[in-house]
């Protein structure tokens, strides 16, 4: 079996998230991480027993590289997986794919032309709530979908964007509660309709945030090819972290998910629930353990079985770039305040 030798570019938050997983794939080793703040990198080198560069050039000119997970802010997705792609390292990029959709477009057709896996990181559809709900739809037990809506009411303060030299800007960030806090409910919405979008119409604003940019309010409507129509509602000046919501009216039943737990009734009198298994933690490599990272680390292995099996992995570049169009038309909508056909 061939060992993977893989780097990581962006040593911030979400890095243990893809190192501790990585350390989960039997074919796998970091060999390589990156950051631009030396003592940042050097200090995950240390822990992971590899070595570190501030340059992600000079790491990707390393023959011994085949693999470059991008831990990066929004801004630099785009740039490092086309560079990446062209000196035929596979990818495995955190959310979004980019902020210009035609970068997203670059990134996928970089792939293919070099013959390397593109991979996004959408791990709430390993939630087991989601694969409940994905399976129940395809089923055609509750017959069609005749409409949906979600909502997201997080909170992120004026401290928390000011702590960053890159949140709350559009060119960095590409957006606000959209594009970072809401597209994982965009994206499980859009997977469980299972159809392409017809158009979008959205508004966005700014209520209650002094120092960004960007948005911290959006609602809109979704309608899909299939017939459906959605709703969506994200804000990210509530109180604290609520459970996301997810309701999808069937013909023969009702879904709703209350945070990452599923409860499907059937107008038959049937009930099927799915919730995440209290005993399945995430080791965060500093001693501390929790819930979030688990489905990371499964995404990941999927990745990484795939690539050694010749295949493509759950999420490609192709299924993601689809969440990229919606954002990017969210934005689209509410900054020209008109209906955006998503048909070219």
């Amino acid at each position: 079996m061939k060992i993977l030798k893989v780097a990581i570019i962006g040593c911030g938050n979400i890095f243990p998230m893809h190192a501790q997983s990585i350390k989960e794939v039997e074919n796998a080793e970091i060999v390589a991480v990156c950051d631009i703040k030396e003592d940042r990198a050097k200090e995950k080198a240390d822990q992971y027993n590899c070595n570190y560069y501030i340059d992600y050039k000079e790491m990707l000119s390393k023959k011994d590289i085949d693999v470059v997970h991008i831990c990066l802010p929004h801004f630099l997705h785009a740039q490092v997986a086309i560079y990446a792609s062209k000196l035929g390292k596979h990818i495995l990029t955190e959310k979004p794919m980019s902020i210009k959709l035609s970068d997203a477009e670059a990134m996928v057709k970089t792939a293919k032309d070099n013959n390397v896996t593109l991979g996004v990181i959408f791990q709430n559809r390993y939630n087991p709530g989601s694969r409940l709900i994905k399976e129940t739809l395809e089923s055609g037990e509750l017959g069609e979908i005749l409409g949906g809506k979600l909502e997201v009411t997080w909170k992120r303060t004026d401290e928390y964007y000011g702590n960053s030299d890159w949140k709350g800007t559009w060119d960095m960030e590409g957006g606000g509660v959209i594009i970072d806090q809401a597209i994982h409910t965009m994206d499980l919405m859009r997977w469980f309709v299972g159809s392409d979008i017809d158009y979008i119409d959205a508004n966005i604003s700014n209520r209650a945030h002094k120092i960004i940019q960007v948005e911290d309010s959006a609602e809109g409507v979704i309608k899909y090819k299939n017939g459906v129509v959605t709703a969506f509602h994200a804000i990210n000046y509530y109180t604290y972290d609520a459970p996301v919501k997810i309701e999808i009216h069937c013909e023969k039943g009702m879904v709703n998910m209350v945070g990452d737990r599923a409860d499907i009734k059937f107008k038959d009198g049937r009930e099927l629930i799915a919730d995440n298994n209290p005993n399945d933690t995430f080791d965060y490599g500093n001693g501390a353990k929790g819930y979030w990272g688990t489905s990371h680390t499964k995404q990941i292995k999927n990745y990484y079985a795939s690539i050694s099996a010749g295949l493509q992995p759950d999420i490609t570049g192709d299924d993601a770039i689809k969440t990229q169009k919606m954002i990017c038309a969210i934005y689209e909508s509410g900054r020209k305040r008109v209906r955006i056909s998503c048909n070219k």
